[in-house]
């Protein structure tokens, strides 16, 4: 398959606006890249720069080496699978399929062998001999994917593959899509979605892309985890991490911050002397939190609550010119709205913010 590197790359429109600036990357071979970020900030386009159907504007793409900026689509050795299937609604799937190949001039027998092939990884071999519109949303989608397969191109990329679908469909294709990746372990897959579950899932490396350039590049943990940031840290995961402000009080292998609330938070969190008496926000994801005694990160009154059996989402009374604070119990806790709870976490799972970026990366 192949490796792709991206070196200052950018787009504009008109040279006036611009979308993408600054994007350094490396794809490995083998490796099922998902890029993802709120809607605008340009992980459509630059899958489709990287497929040859956006000019890039600025910097370099190399695919095996060979800086491709200016050659075809059709001669970049890339398949692309389309959030509208965009499938011959007149041919069969098994012609689908076979379209390309068929384009290519391929023989008769090197056709059926790579149709059926890639029928049987995606379980189509009984849909081959019918039309789309006999088929299921998510028989479609595998049937895009199975156009792609057969051409055995360098690298996949999908764009928003599972958008159409609905929810059950999207949890069954996403499947299909991990265990399709298992059977071909040296395809180098790109994905673009808005969807934090199929990225956690599926990605052997996520790329968040926010303000015309890359935020964060990591395993899906790492960026769950240890985000570099503050943007990171409330796009990933759901619901957001929850941001309280305070200030850095003993500093050191781990770090103190009083909060403006009233209640202390320790972090694992490295800090040096100059950051004593530093404004920052500290960062606790909802599932972190716990209840408390004495000893409290956060106190607060519960607003609303969400029950929804395994887990119960508490929303506490918003604080002056800031976020509600939520927190995520697991189990029921009947009769808890209109109470003051206090919850703690344990220094690992507490992150600092300094300037918007996190201590752990200082």
């Amino acid at each position: 398959m192949a490796d792709l590197k991206l070196r200052d790359v950018a787009k504009t429109y008109g040279g006036a606006v611009e979308v993408l600036k600054d994007i350094d990357l490396d794809i490995k071979t083998g490796e099922l890249i998902v890029f993802v970020g709120p809607s605008g900030c340009g992980k459509s386009t630059l899958l489709r720069m990287i497929a040859g159907l956006e000019k890039i504007t600025g910097g370099v793409l190399e695919i095996d080496g060979q800086v491709v900026n200016n050659v075809p689509p059709s001669q970049r050795g890339i398949a692309m699978v389309f959030q509208s299937y965009a499938l011959y609604p007149h041919m069969t799937v098994r012609d689908n399929m076979a379209f390309a190949l068929k384009l290519a001039k391929k023989s008769a027998a090197e056709i059926d062998a790579a149709v059926n092939a890639a029928a049987d990884k995606l379980q189509l071999t009984e849909f081959l001999d019918r039309l789309p519109k006999a088929l299921s949303g998510g028989q479609r989608q595998r049937v895009a994917i199975g156009r792609s397969i057969v051409r055995d191109p360098k690298v996949y990329l999908f764009d928003e593959p599972l958008s159409n679908l609905d929810a059950a469909l999207r949890v069954a294709t996403r499947i299909e899509i991990a265990r399709l990746k298992e059977q071909m372990p040296q395809s180098t897959m790109i994905y673009v979605t808005h969807d934090q579950v199929e990225a956690m899932t599926l990605a052997s490396r996520i790329v968040v892309l926010a303000n015309k350039g890359i935020a964060q590049v990591g395993t899906p943990l790492q960026l769950y985890e240890r985000p570099e940031n503050e943007f990171v840290a409330q796009f990933i995961g759901s619901p957001a991490m929850n941001l309280l402000p305070g200030k850095i009080v003993d500093v050191g292998t781990q770090t103190k911050v009083a909060l403006d609330g009233g209640g202390m938070a320790i972090s694992d969190a490295p800090s040096v002397a100059g950051d004593m008496g530093a404004a920052v926000n500290i960062g606790v994801r909802p599932e972190d939190l716990v209840e408390a005694g004495e000893s409290y990160v956060f106190e607060g009154k519960v607003d609303f609550v969400e029950a929804l059996g395994e887990v119960t989402l508490l929303y506490f009374e918003p604080r002056a010119g800031g976020d509600p604070v939520i927190g995520k119990l697991p189990g029921i806790h009947e009769g808890i709205r209109g109470k003051t709870v206090r919850l703690t976490a344990q220094p690992g799972k507490v992150q600092v913010f300094k300037d918007g970026k996190s201590l752990y990366y200082a």
